[in-house]
């Protein structure tokens, strides 16, 4: 849930370098986010995956097992490398590296400086990690790597991604602990149900008979007497001989034929849903909340809603997940994109404007300033939300750009492959799709005339 609605398929760069801060033009910044986007996409999304060590992901795949592992543990850990070989352009590479790998070393106890594994200065600052090394297959001895955070060049080496809720705090906390209990009462609820589900579905089949009670307690006890050992075999065989006779069949399906006196019972439980389903509801309702999720999102259950209280559920989702993406995808990206392009500054693989106030080094964060664009927000009536984009649009309230971003697009790349179909259609001959905006228009006044209807039924 938190990887569909925060990263998406593709987690797309906009780099937006603070152009006035760094004395250049807004045209030769433009430019420059061009170049960057081009060789940062051609580096990061590359199926061979040289940005990871493993080579298993691709840069999008690697934000979103960040976004899933903040989302279990609270925290998450990307290690900047360097590879040795020289086969490829760029020899920068990242490890995902798990939280429980992150303590201290030999297992000891944390101290002043020392704290689960992360190594602290005076002010409470992370120096550097220490990273469990992996032993498998098992026998090995448990070995533990000291990592800096920063390389002396300012270079991030380690990084760390989590939100603390008090000074001091070193570690991420998981956000599962404050529903833990709920979601192990749902587990025990959902197990309960089933088995009195198995037990509904069972049912037992008894003859009765007419028999006295004396004599049905010596036919099953037995008797000691010849008389009555004779007397129940012969009932027996009477018994045998009677429902052999009487080989009765309807659609294939026997139907037995009883001896006088006696009756067929079927005995089934008790059919009752003691409150599962509200319960059931309640539970995950908590859950929800305590992982800032709609209930219908968590539940994948959408009856019993009008378009308003889908949007309304939506949009409390949407601004939970754009603070997750702001401040947990967005800061791995982020700093991974700054060590790449530390290194294409370097190769000259993208050239700084000549006239820039400040380098590089001097000046990281405003030559990587960018934004990330993720997954849009879920369109639950596709055309109400369209006329409100161009609503906004066209009252100024907005740009091309926000709505663009909100389904999950880049406009330049857009409105570029708009400029490239109208030169198709002139050089093919077709005419412009006027019947689009007459189209617009019609739903446009449609939609208009549905709210008003309901407002009126209402």
């Amino acid at each position: 849930l938190h990887q569909d609605h925060i990263v998406g398929s593709f987690f797309r760069l906009s780099h937006r370098p603070s152009w006035r801060y760094l004395g250049i033009g807004e045209e030769e910044a433009r430019a420059f986010s061009r170049e960057v986007e081009a060789a940062w996409k051609e580096f990061a999304e590359d199926d061979c995956c040289c940005i990871d060590v493993e080579r298993k992901r691709t840069f999008t795949m690697m934000i979103r097992e960040g976004v899933a592992m903040h989302a279990f543990n609270g925290e998450l850990f990307v290690q900047a490398t360097w590879d040795t070989s020289s086969s490829r352009l760029f020899r920068t590479q990242f490890r995902m590296v798990s939280p429980k790998r992150i303590s201290n070393p030999n297992n000891t106890g944390d101290s002043r400086n020392c704290r689960a594994g992360v190594q602290i200065n005076d002010s409470g600052a992370a120096l550097g990690y220490y990273v469990s090394e992996d032993g498998y297959p098992g026998w090995m001895p448990q070995k533990w790597t000291w990592i800096p955070r920063e390389l002396p060049g300012g270079r991030a080496s380690f990084i760390h991604v989590f939100e603390p809720v008090e000074d001091g705090q070193t570690r991420g906390a998981n956000v599962f602990y404050s529903v833990m209990e709920q979601m192990k009462m749902l587990d025990t609820l959902q197990n309960t149900q089933l088995q009195s589900a198995i037990v509904k579905a069972m049912y037992a089949a008894t003859i009765e008979s007419e028999l006295d009670t004396q004599s049905a307690m010596d036919f099953i006890l037995g008797a000691n007497s010849q008389e009555q050992r004779e007397r129940l075999t012969g009932w027996i065989g009477e018994i045998a001989a009677y429902y052999a006779a009487a080989p009765v069949r309807l659609g294939g399906a026997k139907v037995p034929h009883l001896m006088p006196g006696d009756s067929l019972n079927l005995q089934t439980a008790q059919d009752t849903d003691n409150g599962y389903s509200v319960f059931e509801q309640s539970l995950l309702r908590y859950i929800a909340a305590g992982l800032g999720v709609s209930y219908e999102q968590l539940s994948r259950n959408y009856a019993q809603m009008s378009y308003s209280t889908a949007r309304a559920s939506a949009n409390e989702s949407w601004a939970y997940f754009m603070g997750r993406r702001k401040f947990v995808a967005s800061r791995q990206a982020s700093q991974m994109f700054l060590c790449w392009l530390e290194e294409a500054i370097v190769r000259r693989v993208v050239t700084l404007p000549s006239k820039a106030r400040f380098s590089f080094q001097e000046a990281r964060s405003a030559w990587g300033n960018c934004d990330w664009i993720g997954s849009g927000r879920m369109a639950i009536d596709g055309l109400k939300e369209v006329q409100e984009a161009v609503m906004l649009i066209e009252a100024g309230l907005s740009t091309y750009e926000k709505e663009c971003a909100k389904r999950g697009d880049d406009y330049q790349e857009i409105f570029a492959q708009q400029v490239r179909e109208t030169m198709e259609r002139r050089a093919a001959g077709l005419k412009p799709p006027a019947w689009a905006a007459a189209a617009f228009e019609s739903g446009l006044r449609q939609s208009t005339e549905e709210e008003k209807s309901d407002s009126r039924a209402a």
